[in-house]
């Protein structure tokens, strides 16, 4: 019997292979998916959704502690942390099913199976004891990351837990050790802390979330410490000794070496790409610390074989693999595609409080070499962030003082990442503080904050 034969095959459903396989199908393409494990992928099913859901509940759970400033009143306060995750789990397969119905109405088959390339143009789909073969001219792999694991820092689901075992946990940790301060370990340790475990985070940089702007990292250290985490910077976790029950971590600095005893540990030390067992190499794909090296276009240099998402390469953020898969989608069907600028990706944190950010930091702007112009604004000038009783926070915007191009903003406290879209459209739209300082922003509203900072790195503020 003939291979089935499409115009293109995607392999992963994750934010990256769903949405280029449905723009796909849009542009009138034969499209297949194929897909090991969940529709949706980590992001959905393990990662940014689920994750949401949790810091959700304790978002809520920490302002239930504060009603009295609300002038209400609240008493006999808990949680039920296993009702806590069922939400969370709830709200994961809502969206995976979700993504199982946009493929169908796109009329997109979905093959369930583990891929691999035997040759080019040819996908094999093993499922259980069958493999079927599938062809097409082009093929998207948007085969995702998985957590780093390092040696001797191995999960084991009872003491040590990955983002995985975090998501789904059995017990309450008392003290918990949380390894690396990026997003995914802030999150956790921000959720776990505000549900009442003592929370330790541990970082080898000189700075937790180290790839945000000074300032907004020192701001956000701030607010975390007067929460109760210990931050331990510039700080390596050289071992661990598991024993029933409890955990002794050897954390070493400059200092020397100290022990610390913790009954769960969270690894959060970063992530690395899934491009074994694919059979890449043999079809001549370049691979470079485990991911797939690709041009701005996520072509490979092997015909008619691109990635996409995670295993394309920094940043690792839905949102970039989504936007990728879109304009693979269009190149393949011969439409006229963008490529995607890293400088205007945002990041976002949902801590407590949060972190969003799009750009250059200061640092790295003045580094490029240019000439800055930066402008700051506090949350307590700000009169809906007094009335939401979320006083603290700020806002930066970075310029290039010649031209006026905005070339960064940095943002830390009460729903930052819902704002930083603002400076994102300003950034693709090259944008410069003449176009912003001329936007009327809504009273009252954060967003001013926005206005106000631009203002400020022009010396105009006008509530500061």
């Amino acid at each position: 019997m003939a291979a089935k034969s499409f115009d293109m095959i995607v392999i992963g459903a994750g934010p990256g292979g769903y949405v280029a396989a449905i723009r796909g199908a849009q542009l009138g393409l034969s499209v297949a998916v194929v897909e090991r494990e969940h529709l949706g992928g980590i992001c959905l099913n393990w990662g940014c959704i689920p994750t949401k859901a949790l810091l959700r509940s304790a978002e809520v759970f920490h302002l239930m502690h504060r009603a009295k400033d609300f002038g209400l009143k609240a008493e006999g306060l808990g949680y039920d942390l296993d009702a806590v995750v069922a939400r969370s789990r709830a709200v994961a397969k809502q969206l995976s099913g979700g993504v199982g119905h946009l493929l169908k109405k796109n009329k997109v088959t979905v093959l369930m199976g583990e891929a691999t390339l035997p040759r080019a143009g040819v996908v094999a789909v093993k499922s259980g004891a069958s493999v079927e073969e599938i062809t097409a001219k082009n093929i998207i792999l948007a085969t995702g990351a998985r957590a780093r694991t390092l040696p001797g820092l191995e999960a084991d689901g009872d003491l040590v837990w990955t983002y995985k075992h975090a998501l789904v946990p059995k017990r309450m940790p008392k003290k918990l050790l949380v390894i690396g301060s990026g997003a995914i370990g802030i999150e956790f340790a921000s959720f776990f802390n505000t549900l009442g475990a003592d929370t330790t985070v541990v970082e080898v940089m000189d700075r937790v979330l180290p790839v945000e702007d000074a300032e907004i990292s020192a701001f956000a250290k701030k607010q975390f410490v007067k929460q109760g985490m210990k931050i331990l910077e510039k700080t390596t976790v050289v071992k661990l000794d598991r024993s029933p029950g409890k955990v002794v971590a050897h954390l070493q600095d400059a200092k020397g070496t100290v022990t610390a005893e913790f009954d769960t540990v969270i690894s959060a030390v970063g992530i690395v790409g899934n491009v074994e067992g694919l059979g890449l190499e043999a079809l001549g794909v370049k691979i470079d610390r485990t991911h797939v090296v690709v041009d701005e276009f996520c072509r490979t240099g092997v015909p008619g074989l691109y990635a996409i998402g995670d295993i394309a390469g920094a940043p690792w953020l839905a949102h970039k693999a989504s936007h990728e898969g879109v304009m693979v989608a269009e190149l393949i069907a011969g439409k006229h595609a963008h490529p995607i600028k890293p400088g205007t990706i945002a990041g976002c944190t949902y801590c407590t409080p949060q972190v969003a950010s799009v750009g250059m930091t200061e640092e790295k702007a003045k580094a490029a070499g240019y000439e800055v112009k930066v402008g700051r604004f506090p949350f307590i000038g700000n009169g809906k962030a007094i009335a939401l009783g979320e006083p603290e926070g700020m806002v930066k915007t970075v310029f290039d003082a010649k031209t006026g191009e905005l070339l960064g903003a940095h943002m830390v406290g009460a729903e930052v990442t819902e704002m930083i879209q603002g400076y994102v459209i300003g950034r693709t739209l090259e944008t410069t503080e003449e176009d912003l300082m001329h936007t009327v922003f809504p009273h009252p509203t954060l967003s001013e904050m926005m206005h106000e900072s631009v203002l400020d790195a022009y010396g105009r503020a006008l509530h500061m």
